[in-house]
């Protein structure tokens, strides 16, 4: 779609609720001419000293139409900027409404936490209902996914009040799988073609986990919650995990009581000596992804497990012990059906976990999904899913209590991590909220260092690959001094 500006030049604003609105379309910055299709010129005048008016002109596949919207700007400078921006992408989106009749689930909002304005107006003091109406009247989101974001926010909001200035959560990754699934983008190996790094990857982690753990002690910094993700950690073999926990719990200061989370993910990674591994190191929470139980949509996804295989995974869980028990699903993917979800949920429910998490497919780029071509729901389907999921899940006794978006979901809807009473992860909303500062290691890691009070927020990112992790130490000695130094000044 052309853009044009006058008065301003918000690209950003614009350029997301484009994306947002109107999946598949790109922004053009080039001069709108007569015959032209789809484009939208964004003006933007002062009324008055402290006023603002902005027109949204929208042609759209033949349709066209003009939006107004005016505000009151105050403040600082810096408060002033984000009222404007909050005022064009508004008027953007009313130009979106007037041309197709639609109203997207969570209204205007393009970011991937919308229930972070939930837990920043509990914090000022505001009540709930105020809360949410925040998100209803200024954001357009609607009253059910508004509700879903007050009971999210409000757990968030929870967990930081029991924060410390010095708290942390610490986040493992171990990128390698036994194949990689048609809908991932995570950089990961499949350990079917990188055997021999493995060993070579874990020699590198090693040194950064000691490291780390220097740094964290010497600035008495508290792990809350440590989280073991991928890839598939129990791609790993059993001696490896005992190596790394080893590692972990030699370098940092871990304690009694803490969260620890490990994804087992997939079930054909998982064995009775791995989970007894991971029990004697006191991990409190597995993580088993079924995604699907239908066969048909596990052979489309490249898994080579059955359903089968994840009943006798689940087994051996419950026999080792592990009381939190984690299980994703995806609504939306290839060859799935409303029935064949309804089928997946239903079956996973009579396992009994703690938590259950119910994500929307994303579709992203460079995932065998786009680059084949397969053929997935469309979002009416989608939602379909989603309004089996939530009160299915809720007569079940499960509580939403973390949510986040992606960009390219299937109809714009979200990711929801839902629990029973006492279940649920730390790691998740501290991650989700940004309640704390994450340091992050191994391959791909993103740590996000966090000043709470003053909403500051610094990251710095690993060597994405595991042979450049392996083969470029410096980079990891870079990031942990920046992450020493954030807690210095």
């Amino acid at each position: 779609m052309k853009l044009e500006f006058h008065g301003h030049d918000e690209r950003y604003t614009v350029e997301q609720s484009l994306l947002n609105l109107f999946p598949g379309e790109l922004p053009e910055y080039e001069p709108i001419a007569p015959g032209d299709g789809d484009w939208a010129v964004v003006s933007c005048r002062a009324e008055e000293e402290n006023r603002l008016l902005v027109t949204v002109d929208l042609s759209y596949h033949g349709e066209k139409t003009t939006a107004y919207h005016t505000a009151s700007l105050s403040g600082t400078d810096y408060d002033r900027e984000g009222q404007r921006r909050h005022t064009i992408g508004s008027c953007f989106f009313r130009a979106y409404q007037a041309l197709t009749g639609n109203t997207p689930p969570w209204g205007m909002l393009t970011g991937v936490r919308p229930d972070k304005l939930i837990t920043q107006a509990l914090s000022q003091g505001k009540t709930p209902r105020e809360a949410r109406a925040l998100l209803e009247r200024d954001f357009l989101v609607t009253p059910r996914r508004a509700a879903l974001a007050l009971e999210t926010g409000t757990a968030a909001y929870q967990a930081a009040q029991d924060l410390q200035p010095r708290d942390i959560a610490l986040y493992v990754g171990i990128p390698f799988c036994p194949t990689r699934c048609a809908y991932c983008s995570f950089v990961s190996q499949s350990v079917e073609k990188s055997f021999s790094l493995v060993d070579p990857y874990l020699d590198a982690l090693t040194a950064e986990i000691r490291r780390a753990g220097e740094v964290v002690r010497r600035n008495n910094l508290r792990i809350r919650a440590l989280y073991v993700g991928g890839g598939t950690p129990t791609t790993l073999s059993a001696r490896q995990l005992h190596r790394l926990f080893t590692e972990l719990e030699t370098a940092f200061p871990l304690g009694l009581g803490l969260e620890i989370t490990v994804e087992a993910g997939r079930p054909d990674t998982i064995t009775a000596e791995k989970l007894g591994v991971l029990r004697d190191a006191g991990t409190t929470r597995v993580s088993v992804n079924p995604q699907t139980m239908e066969p048909h949509v596990l052979e489309a996804i490249g898994r080579r497990h059955s359903p089968g295989d994840i009943e006798r995974a689940m087994e051996l869980v419950s026999d080792a012990g592990f009381r939190q028990v984690n299980m994703d699903l995806i609504a939306g993917l290839p060859e799935d059906s409303p029935a064949g979800f309804r089928r997946t949920l239903d079956r996973c429910l009579a396992f009994h976990t703690s938590d259950i998490t119910v994500h929307t497919l994303a579709l992203k780029k460079g995932s065998r999904i786009l680059l084949d071509g397969l053929s997935i729901p469309g979002p009416e389907a989608v939602g379909d899913m989603l309004d089996y999921a939530e009160p299915t899940l809720r007569q079940a006794g499960y509580a939403p209590y973390y949510l986040y978006r992606q960009k390219y979901m299937s109809g714009s809807f979200e990711n929801v991590g839902w629990t029973r009473p006492g279940g649920g992860s730390l790691y998740n909303i501290y991650i989700m909220s940004e309640l704390c500062s994450i340091l992050s290691l191994g391959a791909g890691g993103s740590t996000k260092m966090v000043d709470a009070p003053s909403r500051r927020i610094q990251r710095v990112f690993n060597h994405k690959y595991p042979t450049e992790y392996v083969s470029r130490p410096e980079k990891i000695e870079a990031n942990l001094a920046s992450f020493d130094a954030f807690y210095n000044e």
